[in-house]
């Protein structure tokens, strides 16, 4: 085990190196607890390992309200 606690990582690419069946190599950034970049690593890593955090960021990400759409009229003009 590399790490002794799990690390977030902003994949880049999944490598095409050879390897093990059910292993890979992944080119990608660690993030700090804030989301930004602080290292870039190349990890081998067990893909059954992975937690692909998709649907947590959607969590995580407020919902937007779409933008009203329609025409455009004189009086609805900005400016």
């Amino acid at each position: 085990m590399q790490f002794t606690r799990p690390i977030f990582v902003r994949v880049i690419r999944v490598l095409d190196w050879p390897t093990y069946d059910g292993w890979l190599w992944l080119d990608g950034y660690e993030l700090s607890a804030k989301g930004a970049a602080v290292a870039r690593r190349s990890l081998f890593v067990m893909s059954a390992g992975l937690i692909w955090p998709d649907t947590l960021v959607r969590a995580a990400r407020p919902s937007r309200t779409p933008a009203r759409r329609g025409p455009v009229t004189p009086d609805s003009r900005v400016g």
